[in-house]
């Protein structure tokens, strides 16, 4: 896998989601807002599940990488 993007990186593309927020609607949030390679490889390495904060998001994404 690519370089881990820092927690910044992911936020920016994660802005006006409602949270909990599952795997699949942070993933479309991400593309949607035109997310980069990096940041979708990070956010597809993360467990299924319901989030319920940016900060778990980061977690996943750190604990996965």
């Amino acid at each position: 896998m690519s370089e881990t993007p820092n927690p910044i990186q992911v936020q920016k593309y994660l802005g006006g989601i409602d949270y909990p927020a599952s795997k699949e609607t942070i993933l479309e949030s991400a593309r949607d807002a035109g997310a980069d390679d990096n940041v979708l490889q990070a956010l597809e390495a993360i467990p299924e599940g319901d989030y319920d904060a940016p900060t778990a998001v980061s977690s996943a994404i750190s604990d996965a990488s």
